[in-house]
């Protein structure tokens, strides 16, 4: 294992404490083996809608574990849901009456179903990051007059009506940030790609991407 040679060579660890630890990193790694196994087994189980998978993954803050969270959740079409409205109201990222600029000012906690939410929040942070997508400028936009986690709800809540386009329409992303590089757009193509390919996916080249 990666972590024997460390731990061999700190000798002045009381001999209880170096059980404690080689104890503590054999369980945190057998739990890597688990996560990854389990992550196969879904990827296995998404095969036959690799396209909605990767389509999805194409979107700034998803990237494919959360693609594939999300079609478990909803479907590769989104079928039961007739618009982004109704899929926003059951997850429950929907504005509401109270929200001004897609983000809510009430203080009850929003029913729905709360996996998406928190898969649409972890996404919608790491897309208000990505460098000159259309989400860092929102967030840059609406910061500063609603503050963070109320900004990161916003983005959510965008997300979410895209979530519904791309399944429903089986349509694919396309950045409409200004300052994307096309070396950064094939950087993260390419990432992608390993990743699909790492879970089993067959996923040929795409034009430009290597």
């Amino acid at each position: 294992m990666h972590w024997a040679p460390a731990l061999g060579a700190c000798t002045e660890l009381n001999p209880v404490y170096r059980r404690l630890v080689k104890m503590t990193l054999e369980e945190l790694h057998l739990i890597e083996e688990q996560i990854g196994q389990i992550d196969q087994d879904i990827a296995s189980l998404l095969r036959e809608h690799q396209d909605a998978v990767q389509r999805l993954a194409e979107v700034p803050g998803l990237g494919v574990n959360s693609a594939q969270m999300i079609i478990a959740e909803v479907g590769a079409k989104a079928a039961a849901f007739a618009s982004a409205k109704h899929l926003s109201s059951w997850v429950g990222a929907s504005p509401g009456e109270e929200e001004s600029a897609g983000v809510n000012r009430s203080k009850r906690s929003p029913k729905g179903n709360r996996q998406m939410r928190r898969v649409l929040n972890q996404a919608a942070n790491a897309a208000a990051k990505h460098k000159g997508s259309i989400f860092e400028i929102v967030y840059r936009r609406l910061v500063l007059r609603l503050g963070h986690y109320k900004t990161i709800g916003a983005i959510a809540h965008r997300l979410c009506q895209l979530v519904w386009i791309i399944l429903h329409k089986g349509v694919r992303y396309e950045e409409r940030g200004p300052a994307v590089r096309e070396k950064s757009k094939r950087a993260r193509t390419v990432r992608m790609i390993r990743t699909l390919r790492t879970l089993g996916y067959r996923v040929e080249p795409l034009e430009n991407a290597a």
